[in-house]
């Protein structure tokens, strides 16, 4: 990997700041939507907003293309895509006379939608190869937010003249989770691809499952969950210190980050497995030894070794896991909303630092998914909330290492076309907030894992030098 670190300081012009509301055409649009907010939406009511990047090469892409054609295509596509989506044309409020937020569509409601030119260099952006993680910051759009409203999603679409263009979104994990952020981008590269016509109706996997009814948990999860964000942000549950405030995750990216991305492919889980299974009780036959528990365990072992130091700090790893498969009954993949749970872990680093680290890290891993597979999904959800909240507030008072995954090989994101081909590369650029990893399935089909990885520089000198040997 080229370790040269890449740093760009090009000018980024915005040329347009507008609202895309649902077509006006569409009885839908002109009626309020009203949409409750579960205890799994709560679970990350004040938490970072979730950024994606999807970069689509265009090697011809001029401005007078980009203006005439596509950018028309996309803003009349998003319209119609809205229609199926009115949450996300709304906002999160909290009424007066609610005891807990809402999601609220009304007519004229849209998503804000930027569009910019940039002179940056697109090739080193959408690249593999380190770079300094604040380039891809103006490719990003803010959500708009308040005490008394937060919008969904935001969108921006950048130009990157004879070179291609960039989507980035923008999403408030109250209001959706990976999987439907996914399903909604698909969605409007869905329509978008087909020539938006009006009323054509969206595929069945890509039609959103309104009902709320089907999330079903401990009764009261939704309050208590509230009243411990707004404890943990020195407010409580009375109406006039009501706040619809996000975080920021410390304040946003260390300046000294860089970024990269790795690939394990399947020829390394082939490796990896081979290498870990006779260091597993009974050859591993108890163990869940799936792409996804190596990937992490083994991310998870190379990035506490790249940050090295003392054995006797802690580390806290954790995934989220989707719940929609898991409930009983199980919850159609179009649910709409959040249907997650985070699943946490924590160890010394010498666990991880030793020569069976790996092994270590594989065992922890596969521990937590087939707990996940083999109990309640939901089982000590009451508690999750007020950990989660202390392993963070740890991390800032001491040396606690922190990982987890943003993503999934599962969503499928290279398949997002809107018409002009398939993306040249998807990021996800909250990690550098939030300290994350990201996942997704390799770009060329192969059945590898992509892996995406916000560090200080020392860290990621070490991770590159780590990670194509340690295999």
């Amino acid at each position: 990997m080229d370790m040269a670190f890449h740093n760009q300081r090009d000018r980024m012009e915005i040329l347009e700041v507008t609202q895309v509301a649902p077509t006006s055409n569409s009885p839908e649009s002109t009626t309020e939507f009203r949409l409750p907010l579960t205890f799994s939406d709560i679970l990350w009511f004040t938490s970072p907003p979730v950024e994606r990047l999807f970069f689509y090469q265009l090697d011809e892409l001029t401005p007078a293309c980009f203006n005439s054609v596509i950018l028309p295509k996309l803003k009349r596509s998003l319209s119609l895509t809205l229609v199926h989506y009115l949450p996300l044309a709304g906002n999160l409020k909290w009424p007066p006379n609610e005891p807990k937020p809402i999601i609220l569509y009304t007519p004229n409601d849209g998503v804000s939608l930027t569009v910019a030119h940039s002179d940056a260099d697109f090739n080193i952006l959408s690249s593999d190869g380190v770079y300094d993680a604040a380039e891809l910051h103006p490719l990003k759009p803010d959500l708009v937010t308040s005490d008394v409203s937060a919008s969904a999603i935001a969108v921006q679409v950048t130009l990157f003249p004879n070179k291609g263009f960039c989507i980035g979104i923008t999403a408030h994990h109250a209001v959706l989770d990976g999987q439907t952020t996914t399903m909604f981008i698909k969605s409007w590269a869905h329509i978008c691809k087909q020539g938006n016509d009006e009323n054509s109706p969206l595929p069945p996997e890509l039609t959103p499952f309104f009902d709320r009814s089907v999330i079903k948990g401990p009764d009261g999860l939704d309050m208590l969950y509230l009243n411990q964000w707004l404890a943990s942000s020195g407010l409580d549950s009375d109406t006039s210190k009501k706040s619809l405030k996000i975080t920021s995750a410390g304040g946003g990216a260390a300046s000294d980050l860089v970024r990269a991305t790795f690939e394990i492919t399947r020829e390394d889980f082939k490796k990896l497995r081979e290498r870990v299974l006779p260091k597993l009780p009974d050859s591993g036959k108890e163990m869940h030894l799936s792409t996804f528990v190596l990937s992490f365990a083994y991310v998870t072992t190379c990035m506490v070794k790249a940050r090295g130091g003392d054995g006797d700090r802690k580390v806290a790893f954790a995934f989220t896991a989707d719940c929609r498969p898991r409930l009983n009954p199980p919850v159609s993949q179009n649910y709409f909303g959040n249907c997650n749970r985070p699943k946490f872990e924590v160890a010394k680093a010498r666990d991880f630092l030793d020569e069976n680290g790996f092994v270590f890290a594989v065992q922890k891993a596969s521990g937590m998914v087939k707990d996940l597979m083999e109990r309640w999904v939901l089982e000590g959800m009451e508690k999750i909330l007020s950990y989660s909240l202390d392993v963070l507030k740890e991390s800032s008072e001491s040396n606690l290492q922190i990982i987890t995954v943003a993503g999934s090989p599962r969503f499928g994101v290279y398949g997002t076309d809107f018409g002009w081909g398939k993306p040249h590369k998807v990021v996800i650029v909250s990690i550098d907030k939030s300290g994350a990893i990201s996942m997704a399935e390799s770009r060329d089909g192969s059945g590898g894992v992509e892996i995406g990885l916000a560090l200080n520089k020392h860290e990621m000198n070490n991770i590159s030098w780590l990670f194509p040997r340690y295999v």
